[in-house]
Order: structure tokens, then C-alpha cells, then sequence
């Protein structure tokens, strides 16, 4: 009688096992391929300034889900302004911690936040060293000023503009490889 229950199988074989798989030839044809990025060091991408006291952290660009990678590291005790997401959002906080004003609870490092699109949020953080935010984006995410009126649009056209542009004016090779 076979188990409803699933395992992993254990295995302490440490080579690379060929898997039988019909679209082999396919994927390697047109997969941009599995990449490691390295968010710890500058290596792989620079940290971006993102207003005053914050920054950004390049970590993929995917054109064709309109989808975003980065760390956002707000330096201090500050504020990113309120905006509107109009696709998912899937936070880690790394470093520090974060709110939002809509919100009651403190997002600590190893959280998880999630977003939903149609809502709207100002994202602070009080500590005094500030927070660096793991952050997997989709979609555009609209910005407000403090009356409420609409000042900017960002989504992976912007965050590539954002990146590009900054690599270009300090003379930092663009890295291709954040490109999916």
C-alpha cells in the first residue's frame, strides 16, 4: 500500500545525477539558465541612491513579468513615501527593523512581509541604524506625495533606467547577469 505521506529522499551522494527530462534541449536553448547574485558585497551590482537616507541594491530584472528583485536599505530612521502596489510584494527583512503607518505590527530581520495589490502604505522604519529589505516585486508600484497626489511610477522599466543610469554615470559595467 503506497504512502499519502511525502519524504524526501536521503541521499549522500554528492555528484550530479543526469535526470531523464524531455525538454532538455529545449531549456538549455532558451533559458537564460540559473545565475547566483552576490548582495553582499558591490560585485554584482552597486547600491543605487533612492532619495535622501535611502538606497537601492539591484538583484534581477524580469521584463517579461514586469517582476524586480533588489535590497532596499533605508540608512537611518526614515520614511518611503506612500504608494499604491498593483502587483504582489514578497519582503524579508535582512538588517534592522520596519513598519508600516496602516499597520500594527514591527517587521523584524527573518520576517516575512506580503503585499497584496489595491493597497496603500508608508513604509518607515524607526530604528537607528535602519533596515535593508529583501524585496520581490511584480508589477508597477505608484507613488504619492503627502497630499495624496500622484507623483511617480516605478516597475522594472524604471528599476532598470534606475540601475543603468547610475552605472553609466560612475562608469560600473552593467551586469548582465541580473538580467532574466
Amino acid at each position: 500500500m503506497a504512502s499519502n505521506k511525502m519524504k524526501a529522499p536521503a541521499s549522500d551522494v554528492k555528484e550530479i545525477v543526469d535526470v531523464p527530462w524531455a525538454y532538455r534541449d529545449t531549456v538549455a536553448r532558451l533559458s537564460p539558465g540559473g545565475r547566483y547574485i552576490d548582495m553582499e558585497s558591490d560585485a554584482d551590482s552597486p547600491w543605487v541612491p533612492f532619495g535622501e537616507g535611502a538606497a537601492i541594491k539591484h538583484l534581477s530584472f524580469d521584463v517579461r513579468t514586469n517582476t524586480y528583485s533588489n535590497i532596499l536599505w533605508m540608512k537611518g530612521p526614515g520614511t518611503i513615501g506612500t504608494h499604491l502596489h498593483r502587483g504582489a510584494v514578497t519582503m524579508v527583512p535582512i538588517t534592522g527593523s520596519v513598519r508600516y503607518l496602516e499597520y500594527d505590527w514591527v517587521a523584524t530581520p527573518g520576517g516575512l512581509i506580503l503585499e497584496v495589490p489595491g493597497e496603500a502604505h508608508t513604509l518607515v522604519t524607526d530604528h537607528p541604524e535602519g533596515c535593508k529589505l529583501f524585496g520581490w516585486m511584480t508589477g508597477p508600484i505608484d507613488f504619492f506625495d503627502a497630499e495624496g497626489i500622484y507623483a511617480d511610477t516605478v516597475d522594472v522599466w524604471w528599476m532598470i533606467t534606475h540601475y543603468e543610469t547610475y552605472c553609466k554615470e560612475n562608469g560600473i559595467p552593467i551586469n548582465e547577469k541580473l538580467y532574466l
